[in-house]
């Protein structure tokens, strides 16, 4: 018997328990049925001084772009993937989260991206992550990281958003695609070719064989005529051949033409990654940082990847040369700094070129 009443005992209990769950789950659906949105909140997680992407009010007019009802509407119809949705869609937004309270306060929590440089190019106009993520200047941002101008080209279009890895398999699948469309323009002409061959092998197979009433005047004749009709099909033929390989040969030209643009294009990126590793570096240093006021970038005749600096001292510029052996340029310019500019004079000096191996080369003014 108690056991049987320890049995009821929990049955009852749990019984309990599911309709509790089942009640609240009720006033649950009904609560969102009834209470409606009462307002916005927006949180920008991260906004210092120092870095300020996104504002409320930008993130309250995406909102109100997007069309989805928010305020004044009952929790359950609110759309919230659509909010995040609309929201992301900025690249400053690393991440977002939006949940509405019991109370019908509608939340948006958002993280920015942490910029590391800003290029100010011909048609660029942006900011790059450390990991490698590209997105365009948001109007009225407020981040203070390094700024890269001149008439350097980067891998990538103007207007692309996303991670440059991305951009660069895409960029790259593209060229592969042509490659295999310019082999494909190939096929016909294989089989032209192949038909070109037999119909050689035919005019080798080309025989006469004189009849038994045959003279051997007319079968002299005969041969003659085949000789000289074996001879017009071989220059026909060969004419044929050239024909083909010549065609064969320009597609080539073009697939190779294709894969010198895919090794120019991973050499590019390879410079910007140099780039974006050069900035970090330089970042890293109080001196380097509070010296470096502005880096510009060209590229040259060959497509390498060249910098020159504006110091905050002196009136010169730093020829730097490609963004390796950083360190090992950067300690050969201070000890300039303090054994040839400090007697020389911080104004008599043009430009300081440290492109050089185991020399410092000036133009003076």
């Amino acid at each position: 018997m108690k056991k049987i009443g320890k049995y009821l005992f929990f049955a009852l209990l749990w019984s309990g328990v599911a309709a509790y769950l089942l009640y609240a789950a009720g006033k649950v659906r009904h609560h969102r049925r009834e209470q409606k949105v009462e307002r916005i909140e927006v949180e920008i997680a991260d906004s210092t001084s120092q870095l300020r992407l996104v504002s409320e009010a930008a993130v309250r007019r995406w909102i109100a772009r997007s069309g989805v009802k928010t305020v004044g509407e009952p929790i359950e119809s609110i759309d919230l993937d659509s909010i995040e949705r609309t929201i992301a869609a900025n690249g400053f937004v690393a991440d977002v989260r939006v949940s509405v309270s019991y109370g019908g306060v509608l939340h948006a929590r958002i993280e920015q991206r942490t910029p590391r440089m800003r290029l100010l190019l011909d048609g660029y106009n942006g900011y790059v992550t450390d990991q490698g993520y590209v997105f365009a200047a948001p109007r009225a941002s407020s981040v203070y990281v390094p700024v890269v101008t001149g008439p350097y080209r980067p891998p990538f279009p103007p207007s692309y958003t996303g991670p440059l890895e991305e951009c660069r398999r895409e960029q790259l699948r593209r060229i592969d695609e042509r490659i295999e469309a310019l082999e494909r323009e190939k096929y016909p002409l294989y089989r032209r070719e192949l038909q070109n061959d037999e119909n050689i092998r035919a005019v080798r197979r080309m025989r006469v064989r004189k009849g038994w009433f045959e003279s051997s005047e007319a079968f002299a004749g005969r041969v003659r005529e085949l000789r000289e009709r074996k001879e017009q099909l071989r220059r026909k033929y060969r004419y044929e051949a050239q024909t083909i390989q010549a065609e064969i040969d320009k597609i080539s030209a073009r697939q190779e033409a294709e894969r010198r643009q895919q090794k120019i294009l991973e050499k590019r990126y390879e410079d910007f990654s140099k780039l974006i590793t050069f900035v970090k570096w330089m970042e890293s240093d109080d001196f380097r940082r509070s010296e470096v006021v502005q880096i510009t970038a060209r590229s040259t005749a060959s497509g390498d990847l060249e910098l020159e600096l504006t110091p905050r001292s002196g009136n010169f510029t730093i020829l730097f040369g490609p963004p390796d052996d950083a360190e090992r340029k950067f300690d050969k310019l201070i000890r300039f700094y303090r054994e040839g500019l400090s007697r020389a004079g911080w104004d008599r000096y043009k430009t300081i070129d440290l492109r050089f191996r185991g020399q410092i080369v000036c133009s003076e003014r």
